[in-house]
């Protein structure tokens, strides 16, 4: 890096300029790109296949796991065959999130004074509501199962800084007679048991939450201990400023299909944008040149890492699109080589041997042949013919999928005879016993990433002076909403019979 304000950065992080580079390329080229295949996998884009003629000019992400004598090679001649995606990862991982994540998640103060306990409560919810509550839950879930981990950046808007915006239904509010205050709870008192919704409303939106993708994350540990980290580098990319040539040659694209679904020329140059942040101090840097830097008044790093599943010696976790991609492209490539078999013999055909002039009458009923001919024979071939090893491949694909994600059919609603007569809640509750063990196995990592969230939310409110706590009142518990399969069985089978219940 030829900036030489960044030469005593590097040094204190224990990374050389030419090191710290090779650190980020590797990262942006291997695991970004490892992390942004497993988004891809989950959703599974349609993208243009720059082909408007074609049938289906498009392309979805999973293809790229097929075999190329299936997506077609047009430089080694290969024609592309009919293209198959059954996504049976993407139903899994919204399964496993609602399970996790189903209702609203309840955040309490460990204090010890009812009152106080009361406020702070309030007031971790009330942040948590500014920042879309459960959806915020279910984002961080979504996000966790599919790269394995989910990071959280807290931090305080600065008094010069515009505050979070006030949502609809509040604006509609008549207007507070007093102007807002940046301390809406007694700073000096720091047992203060009393605080207004509004003031609590306008405290909370001086935090900001800040979900950090996985694939622009970049941990930097500690040489010594693994265990300690020094930094958190973030890493994305932003826009030229009045580069946008391309942007507006898609726009007056006449073709509606290129610009809806083509981005090649609309992305205008980028720079690259590094925000690195110790526990000490932060740094700003677009194209290797420090443009802003601070100081980090917490003291310590304002992150909230939660792995999906805890995964010992790692920073990430356990991802759960990871293992299902294999079989997923299994069942992919079988279920485009059955669409291939049944249209290459969806009709019937016809060889007929010693008739004369057999290709100029059509076959069909009544209609009769003559030979002296004593070998003339018609053979019959094609068709769809019924193949029982196909049929059970697959069966034994989707009952692996089944064991790898640990979600069945059945939790998604889709019952099937070969499980009997569900009796009880007790019944279904064992039919997805390890839907609910992984479920409260994840419980235990984003409960206390959550935990950690509100905790330095209160440090930098504390920090601020603009609400004091002591270390033991930012303390909280979680609360988890019921899995669906604890509610009333008649609640899970809609009024059906539950006996034993």
């Amino acid at each position: 890096m030829p900036d030489e304000h960044l030469q005593p950065l590097l040094a204190s992080l224990g990374f050389a300029p030419v090191g710290f580079t090779r650190r980020l390329d590797s990262w942006l080229c291997v695991d970004a790109a490892r992390l942004n295949r497993l988004w891809e996998y989950y959703r599974n884009p349609m993208r243009s296949a720059g082909d408007d003629r074609s049938p289906k000019p498009y392309r979805h992400a999973q293809e790229w796991g097929l075999p190329r004598r299936i997506t077609g090679e047009p430089s080694e001649g290969i024609a592309r065959k009919e293209v198959v995606i059954e996504n049976d990862i993407a139903w899994r991982i919204d399964v496993m999130v609602d399970f996790l994540v189903g209702g609203e998640v309840k955040i309490a103060s460990a204090a010890a004074d009812p009152a106080r306990r009361h406020v702070i409560s309030t007031l971790v919810n009330q942040i948590v509501a500014e920042h879309g509550g459960t959806v915020l839950w279910q984002h961080l879930a979504t996000i966790g199962a599919v790269h394995g981990h989910v990071d959280v950046l807290v931090k305080l808007l600065p008094p010069d800084e515009p505050l979070l915006p006030e949502p609809a239904s509040r604006r509609e509010e008549s207007a507070p007679a007093s102007p807002p205050n940046d301390a809406p709870c007694d700073p000096a008192d720091p047992g203060a048991s009393t605080c207004s919704l509004e003031a609590t409303a306008r405290l909370a939106r001086r935090i900001r939450l800040e979900v950090v993708e996985p694939a622009r994350a970049l941990p930097l540990f500690n040489p010594v201990d693994r265990r300690r980290l020094d930094a958190f580098v973030r890493v994305y990319h932003l826009p030229r400023p009045g580069d946008m040539r391309g942007a507006r040659r898609a726009a007056n694209s006449r073709n509606w299909f290129r610009r809806w679904f083509d981005t090649a020329g609309a992305a205008p140059s980028r720079c690259r944008v590094l925000e690195i942040i110790t526990p000490t101090r932060w740094f700003k840097i677009e194209d290797d040149k420090l443009v802003a830097h601070g100081r980090n008044s917490l003291g310590e790093l304002p992150l909230a890492h939660i792995q999906n599943v805890a995964a010992p010696f790692q920073w990430t976790g356990a991802s759960d699109v990871e293992p299902l991609i294999p079989l997923q492209d299994e069942i992919n490539t079988r279920l485009s080589d059955r669409a291939h078999r049944i249209t290459m013999q969806s009709f019937r055909m016809y060889l007929g041997k010693g008739i004369d002039n057999f290709t100029e009458r059509s076959v069909a009923p009544g209609q009769m042949w003559m030979s002296d001919n004593p070998d003339a024979e018609i053979i019959e071939f094609g068709g769809d013919a019924s193949c029982p090893s196909e049929d059970a491949h697959l069966r034994e694909l989707r009952e692996a999928m089944d064991k790898a994600s640990g979600v069945t059919p059945i939790a998604a609603g889709i019952l099937k005879n070969r499980i009997g007569h569900l009796t009880s809640a007790a019944a279904l509750r064992v039919t997805m016993m390890n839907l609910l063990a992984r479920t409260r196995r994840k419980r235990a990592t984003y409960g206390a990433g959550i935990a950690r969230i509100g905790e330095l939310a209160l440090a930098w409110l504390d920090r601020a002076g603009l609400f004091k706590t002591t270390l033991a009142e930012r303390q909280l518990e979680v609360t988890w909403p019921q899995p669906p399969v604890d509610v009333s069985c008649a609640e899970i089978l809609s009024g059906a019979a539950c006996a034993g219940s």
